[in-house]
Formats: structure tokens, C-alpha cells, sequence
């Protein structure tokens, strides 16, 4: 989830811990709680950080040791050492059982997006996304947002986010099950389908859809129950070529080619170097696919430019490259 909504959570969490007697009667629990927990919704996305260094670096690591098993254990364990040292008159193990529900909570939301998260790590790297929940959700911030006004007029915060909780679980049946319509129109349309690739987007009758079949990858959008197909694109392995071999040592295509599951490449050539072009199929947007990585490499196969992120024009593409290409 984006970072609005993971803070609306914490505070929500503050009102449900409310509902635990020792929370409710022990003033410095309360407080100590409150910030916690608050804390501990945020705590995993410390490698936002990274988006400083360059864009390999995050893309990489976004989501992966900060969301693992191991962090699952030391993120509360940190935060409620920190936090009881400050409140020290508070209950030592209700604080670290409210935030351990804060971290585990974040984590487990994030696996419902389509970028997903790397939560069975050290145990494995793959990705977990079910791409029902789009990283931002209008509904789901705006009935945070709700209770936490309700809240401030005087409502129980326990119940208040119990009955909210509730209506979220139903909220999240309800999307895996729209999900699940898509994908039998796909299966439908496209019957020779391996791999088939659903992502939510901020409209809730809206969906992206990318599509590996044997010969073919397949673009399409969802709506309601109904399927359109975009684009579609002949499946072409990646040559075993100098070219390619020294292009994907670069970070920036190599960062790519860890994140995404479904892409496409294509070779231009000019006077004076290659450029190899990999691009995400998942996230057509208007006519154009704005993730992508790029790799400029002159005759000799030496690497003298490379880009990747999002890129929503080639104009803009052309001024993160450091190397200008002479046409033909």
C-alpha cells in the first residue's frame, strides 16, 4: 500500500488496541501503543530510502529484506525496545504484541498489490503479489479516514475499527472474486493461456491484464466481467549473443529482469552504439508502457549508457541516457 494509507492504519490500530483492557487502562500503555504501532506501520517501508541511490538499487531491494520473515521478528522486537524505553511505566508485552500486529499487518496488506513483496525471504525470492488491491485504494483510505473522524466526534475507537476491519474483509473477498471473473474471460479469450497476469488499477471495475501463451504475449484491459485485448506481441527468446550477454550485466537491466515477470525487448542500431530496450508489459497506460530499462552499448559491447524506471514519454527517456545516439 502507499504510505497515506499505511499511516491511517497505524492510527487505526491505536483505536483497536483500545479494545485490550490493558491498553484501555494504563494511561503510558496507551500512549506507548499509539506510537508504536504507528511506527510499525510505517517501519518496513524504510527502503524507500534507496529511491536515493538509483533506481537498480530499489527496484531490487523495494519490498524485499525490510518485508521478509526475518524483519517480520526484528522490526517489533527494535521498535518496542525503542518505545518502552521512552515509556517505561508500560505493559513490555502488550507493547510488543500491538506492534508485532502493526509490522505483520503492513507486510501482509502489501502482498495484495500487484508489486507484492519478497515475505518468504530467506526462504525464497519470489515475489508475492496477488494483485487484487491497488497500492493506493480510495475505499480503503477513505474508511480509515472516516473512522478516524468518527473517532475524533466521539465514537469508540474499538469498535469503530472493529466494524471497519470487518467491512474490509468483505471489501477484500469481494475483489479476489472480481479478480476471478476476469480470469475466466481471459481463459475464455484466450484459451492456450500459461500465465495470466491481473493487476488492479485505481478505478474498481478496472483492470490491467498481460498474458504469456505459447507463441504470443497478449495486452488486454478488464472490465466489470468483460475483457478487451490491447496488444499482442510474438514471443521471441532473448539471443544468446555477446550483445545481449553484455547487456544483461548492467544493473539496470539486470534490476528489470529480477522485478519483471512479462516483458518484450527490441535492438535498435546506429552509427555509433546499440541500444537494447526491455519493456514491462504489465502497465500499459494510454498507448504507451511506461516501465522499462534501457542499455546503450557502443561496437565493442562496452556499456556507455543504461536507465531503468518509469518513463511515461521517450522525450523524458532520452534525458535520463547520458549517451546520444548518431542515426543512420
Amino acid at each position: 500500500m502507499d504510505t497515506g494509507t499505511h499511516l491511517v492504519m497505524g492510527f487505526a490500530l491505536g483505536g483497536l488496541a483500545t479494545l485490550d483492557p490493558a491498553v484501555a487502562s494504563e494511561p503510558m500503555t496507551k500512549y506507548a501503543v499509539m506510537t508504536a504501532v504507528v511506527i510499525g506501520s510505517q517501519a518496513p517501508d524504510i527502503d524507500t530510502i534507496l529511491k536515493l541511490r538509483n533506481n537498480a538499487v530499489y527496484i531490487r531491494n523495494h519490498r524485499g529484506a525490510t518485508h521478509s520473515i526475518p524483519a517480520v521478528i526484528l522490526w517489533p522486537l527494535l521498535i518496542t525496545a525503542v518505545i518502552y524505553f521512552l515509556f517505561p511505566g508500560s505493559s513490555l508485552l502488550h507493547l510488543w504484541l500491538w506492534t508485532q500486529f502493526a509490522v505483520f499487518l503492513h507486510i501482509f496488506v502489501d502482498i495484495f498489490n500487484a508489486y507484492g513483496t519478497q515475505a518468504l525471504r530467506p526462504f525464497s525470492c519470489k515475489w508475492l503479489a496477488l494483485g487484487v488491491i491497488n497500492t493506493f485504494d480510495p475505499f480503503i483510505f477513505a474508511i480509515h479516514v472516516a473512522g478516524l473522524i468518527l473517532w475524533v466526534m466521539g465514537a469508540h475507537p474499538g469498535y469503530t475499527f472493529l466494524v471497519i476491519y470487518l467491512i474490509l474483509i468483505g471489501y477484500y473477498i469481494l475483489r479476489f472474486q472480481m479478480q476471478g471473473a476476469i480470469r475466466n474471460s481471459v481463459k475464455k479469450l484466450i484459451p492456450d493461456a500459461e500465465e495470466i497476469i491481473i493487476a488492479p488499477t485505481i478505478r474498481f471495475n478496472q483492470w490491467r491484464i498481460a498474458v504469456k501463451a505459447p507463441a504470443h504475449f497478449y495486452v488486454a484491459r478488464g472490465y466489470r466481467r468483460s475483457v478487451t485485448i490491447l496488444d499482442k506481441y510474438k514471443r521471441v527468446k532473448i539471443p544468446d549473443s555477446e550483445l545481449f550477454r553484455a547487456a544483461k550485466k548492467n544493473e539496470n537491466l539486470s534490476a528489470f529482469l529480477h522485478f519483471s515477470p512479462v516483458y518484450r525487448w527490441e535492438v535498435a542500431e546506429y552509427n555509433d552504439c546499440f541500444e537494447v530496450k526491455f519493456i514491462d508489459l504489465r502497465y500499459r497506460n494510454n498507448g504507451y508502457y511506461p516501465f522499462v530499462a534501457v542499455v546503450q552499448l557502443d561496437l565493442d559491447y562496452n556499456v556507455i549508457g543504461s536507465y531503468t524506471g518509469w518513463i511515461f514519454s521517450e522525450e523524458k527517456l532520452r534525458k535520463k541516457l547520458t549517451f546520444i545516439p548518431e542515426s543512420h
